[in-house]
C-alpha cells in the first residue's frame, strides 16, 4: 500500500495529478471489517487510484500495491463523506469517481469480463455522466456463527424490492425519470432505520464537473445526475453489494434484541456474480451487450 497521507488536502497537495484519467474509486472505511475484500474488490474492478479514507488509528492491511493511498480522515464525523467527495470533485474536474464505504462491493454488468472503464466509455458516449446503483444488502445466514452479520458466504433478498415516485418539494409533481427505490433489510427492518436511511438507490459512480455537489442523502446538486435513465432509451445501472445495514442492525443493541435471523422466505445465496444481480432485475444493462 501507497504511503500515508495526513489530509485529504496533503494529498491533493502532493498528488492531485493522480486523479486523471481515473477512474478513481473512495473507499470510506468505517470500521475495521473486510477492508482487505473491499480493496482486493475495487482493484479487480480496475480503479486506479483506491483512495482509502480511514481514521488515523485504524490499521489498513498491508500490501504493496501503490495504487492504494491511504488517506487520514475522520470518517465518523456528519457528512465527512459529502464533504470529502466534493473535495475531490472540485480537484478533479472530468474524471469518473466511485464511492462506497468497506463491507460494500461495485458489481456492473458483465463484470467478470469487462472493467468498469470499459462500462463507462461505453456510458459517456450515451452521454451520461452519472450512474444510478442499487445498494443491495448482503446478510450472514447463521448468526449465531457469524454475530455481526457479515459473513462471505452471504446471502440477499431476492423479491421485496420497488421504487416509489420522487416528487419534486417546489411543484409537488413527480420528476422525470427520477423513483425513490426501497427493499433488503432497510424495508424488511425499517422501524430501526432513520428514514433518511432507508432508500437503496445511490448515484455512486459519476464524471466529475465545476459546480457539481454530493448532498448527504446519496443525491445531487443537479438533477439530472439523479436520474435512472436519459430520455430515449434504458442506461446502465450497477449494484453496490453491502454489509453496512447488517452490520448497523447487529450493532444496534435494541434491533439486534430483535432479529434472530435475517434470512426470510425470499432469502437467496448470493454467488458474487454479476450473472445473478442481472437475473433478479436488480441491475440493467441497457444497450450495452
Amino acid at each position: 500500500m501507497g504511503r500515508p497521507y495526513t489530509s485529504l488536502n496533503d494529498f491533493l497537495q502532493r498528488e492531485r495529478q493522480r486523479l486523471a484519467p481515473g477512474p478513481v474509486a473512495i473507499l470510506f472505511v468505517e470500521d475495521e471489517v473486510e477492508i482487505g475484500s473491499t480493496l482486493r474488490h475495487l482493484l479487480a474492478r480496475g480503479f486506479d487510484p483506491v483512495l482509502a479514507l480511514a481514521p488515523p488509528e485504524l490499521e489498513l492491511p498491508p500490501g504493496p500495491d501503490d495504487r492504494v493511498c491511504r488517506i487520514d480522515c475522520d470518517t465518523g464525523a456528519p457528512d465527512a463523506l459529502p464533504e470529502a467527495v466534493n473535495r475531490l470533485i472540485a480537484a478533479a474536474p472530468g474524471t469518473w469517481f466511485h464511492y462506497c464505504f468497506n463491507a460494500e462491493y461495485l458489481f456492473h454488468p458483465f463484470s467478470e469480463t469487462r472493467s468498469v472503464r470499459e462500462m463507462l466509455s461505453f456510458h459517456a458516449e450515451e452521454r451520461r455522466d452519472a450512474m444510478i446503483t442499487f445498494v443491495i444488502d448482503l446478510y450472514a445466514a447463521d448468526l449465531a456463527a457469524d454475530p455481526t452479520g457479515v459473513a462471505r458466504d452471504a446471502w440477499l433478498d431476492g423479491t421485496g424490492y420497488y421504487a416509489l415516485a420522487r416528487t419534486d418539494p417546489e411543484t409537488g409533481w413527480p420528476r422525470e425519470r427520477q423513483l425513490d427505490f426501497f427493499g433488503g433489510l432497510r424495508r424488511r427492518y425499517e422501524d430501526f432505520v432513520p428514514e433518511l436511511h432507508r432508500r437503496i438507490d445511490r448515484v455512486s459512480l459519476f464524471r466529475a464537473r465545476p459546480g457539481l455537489e454530493l448532498l448527504p442523502d446519496h443525491r445531487f446538486n443537479d438533477q439530472e445526475y439523479n436520474t435512472y435513465a436519459c430520455p430515449w432509451h434504458h442506461n446502465l445501472t450497477a449494484a453496490v453489494c453491502s454489509f453496512r445495514a447488517a452490520k448497523a442492525l447487529k450493532r444496534n443493541p435494541r434491533s439486534s434484541e430483535t432479529i434472530e435471523s435475517f434470512r426470510w422466505r425470499s432469502s437467496v445465496p448470493f454467488d458474487w456474480q454479476s450473472r445473478q444481480l442481472l437475473d433478479l432485475g436488480l441491475m440493467e444493462p441497457g444497450q450495452w451487450f
